[in-house]
Formats: C-alpha cells, structure tokens, sequence
C-alpha cells in the first residue's frame, strides 16, 4: 500500500507530485533543525549541568530574524505552488470537450460536436456489497460504460450536476473538480499513456456517495478513432430504433419481465425491491397516488423528475422499451394491480408535450 500521493500519468500530476514533494522536503528540514536545536538546547542547558538560564525581556535582532525567515521561506513555496494552480486552471486551447454531469449516483458524459453521450454506472455485484460473494481487485471502482479518451490530446471537463454537489475525482490526472447544480466548472488534461485509471466522486452526496465511481480509458488516437466511430454508429442505431418502438405494442407479460429488470436495477435503490420506500426519505410506490392514480401524471414524474426531490429524470437514462416497461411495472407489482399497460408511443406523447 502506498502512503503517498500518485506521480500520476499527465504533466500536470507530475507537477503537482513535484510540488507536494519539495513542500514536503522543506518541511521535514524545518523540523530537524527546530526540533534539533531545541534538544540540543534542552540536553546541554539541563539543570544538572548547572546550567543558568539567561535573563532577558527581549530581542529586536531575534524577532526581526524569525519573521524574516519564514517569509523567505513562505515566498519559495508560493512561487512554484502558484506556478501549478495557475496551469491546473487553465482550459484553454482544448483539442476535445467533454460536459461531465453528475447526479445521484451516477455520471452522464457527452462529447461535444460528436452525435455520442451515455450515462456511466456502478458495475460492481450488489452482492459483492451485501457480503454474498467475494469483492473482486476493483470493488466498487468499476462501471458499465467507461468515459474514453485519447492520450496526447489536451481534453477540456465541463463539470455540472442536476441535483446535489457531486465531485468528480481521477486521482492519476490530478483532476478534483466539483459538479454544483446550476454552474459550469471547468478543468482540463493531457494523458500522457494508455491505460485504465479510476477514481470517484469525492463529495458527499447521499447514501450511496461510495457507489459513484468514475473510470476511464486513454487510448491511442488510432485506437481511440476506431472506439468513437464505432459508438457513434451504436448511438446512432439506437435512436432510430426508439423511433420505430413508437409503433410497437408489447404484450404484458415482456414488459413486467423487462420493467423489473429496470427497476431493481435503477429505483430499487431508493423505493425498494417490495415497493415500499424507506418511511420518511423515499416514498413508497405501492397503493401510492402516483403509481395507482392517472396514468399520465406517473409517466411525467418518471420522465421528467420532480424537481426539489431525489427523483430524478430518466427520461434521458432510459430507453422508450425501459420506460414503459418500468412504468407498467410499477403500476401493476406489490398488488398494485392497475392493469395499466404503457407503450413506447404513450411515453412520447408527453415527451412531445412538455416541448
């Protein structure tokens, strides 16, 4: 186990690394010789030497010098230390950008000018969590969907949220920026190799603040070329396949089978698995309101979100299959019994509305 800070893969943690090192230096010399000489002093001006301690009120030379010092000593280290923030804060010139979006508890990543964008989420076992298997090398480090990138590109993070503070962490990048809700931060980096570096989400933002790691991939740019024309292509695919699921009717025994697999997977966490919340933090989805009362008003709140809440929107995070599987689910499990069976087209119907 390492008990220091990473040299990381990128010029900038390799500054940050340098600068941690030399402050370090500095500050272990400083303890040695104050340290040294205050034992030196108690050791040879001990009483049973007969030692006499000296009378005096006080001392111009002394006081000027050890205000001196420490200034001297204070000016080294902000030079090199300003040096790196100002280049650590310095997004210019970007050759890719990324809009980073953080929300409970997951990231949203979407690459600008490109048709491409995916949520990326916790891949680890809930069973690994709940002591049932053995927690693997990357326990809770690993994701379904990675952000990818090429090394040697100087890549700009626009870092956001859609509900409370989040921090997205890549300790290798030297990269901790915070993703507030309602603002733009920005932070940048070079990756100087391939590889795969993880971090997570360095603020607390709810109960399940350790489920929100973050990896990525650099790749070579040949290699990263090839990745990115491929997933365009899949992104591409699949929005015209939502757009053809507008005219599909599923019968209900696939969406009960496919809404459980969404829901245990993505409301679950907050509602869950018998549908009965936890009293006073999330509400309960059986015999509720909402996933017995007007059809249309449940679409709208798994759409949408309800703002002010940790309800989010999973109108961008999910599929029109998922969506209406998810619903019809929730409208007819836990002896809720509606009979209610949404489609694909009834989900755009109030997408299209609220446009």
């Amino acid at each position: 186990m390492s008990f220091n800070l990473r040299p990381g893969v990128t010029a900038i943690s390799e500054q940050v690394y340098g600068l941690h090192m030399t402050i370090f230096y500095i500050c272990c010399a400083i303890g040695v010789l104050v340290f040294g000489a205050m034992f030196w002093a108690i050791f040879h001006h001990r009483k049973s030497k007969g030692a006499k301690p000296a009378q005096f009120h006080e001392s111009t030379k002394v006081e000027i010098i050890w205000t001196i010092i420490p200034f001297i000593i204070l000016i080294g280290m902000a030079i090199p230390a300003t040096k790196t923030l100002l280049a650590m804060e310095d997004p210019s010139d970007a050759d890719i950008t990324i809009q980073v979006t953080g929300s409970q508890w997951k990231w949203h990543y979407k690459y600008f000018d490109r048709e491409l964008e995916f949520y990326s989420v916790l891949a680890s076992d809930m069973d690994e969590v709940n002591g049932k298997l053995e927690k693997r090398k990357n326990y809770l480090l690993e994701v379904d969907r990675p952000l990818v990138l090429p090394i040697d590109k100087k890549v700009r993070f626009l870092m956001t949220s859609e509900d409370v503070i989040h921090s997205w962490w890549v300790p290798d990048f030297a990269v901790k920026k915070d993703a507030n809700p309602g603002f733009i931060n920005e932070a940048w980096t070079i990756i100087d190799k391939p590889g795969i570096y993880r971090g997570q989400c360095a603020e607390l933002c709810g109960k399940d603040h350790g489920f929100m790691p973050i990896v990525v991939i650099a790749k070579t740019q040949a290699d990263y070329d090839t990745w990115l024309a491929e997933e365009e292509a899949a992104y591409l695919a699949k929005q015209a396949q939502e757009l053809e699921l507008v005219a599909m009717t599923m019968e209900q025994d696939e969406l009960m089978s496919l809404g459980k697999k969404v829901y245990d997977k993505s409301c679950a966490a907050c509602h869950q698995v018998n549908g009965e919340g936890l009293p006073g933090v999330f509400p309960g989805l059986k015999d509720s309101p909402i996933a017995v009362g007007d059809v249309t008003k449940h679409i709208e709140v798994v759409v949408h979100g309800v703002p002010g809440t940790a309800m989010q929107a999973f109108g961008k995070q999910l599929g029109l299959k998922e969506l209406a599987a998810v619903i019809t689910y929730e409208r007819n499990a836990w002896g809720n019994d509606t009979g209610d069976l949404v489609q694909a087209k009834d989900v755009v119907a109030v997408q299209n509305a609220a446009q």
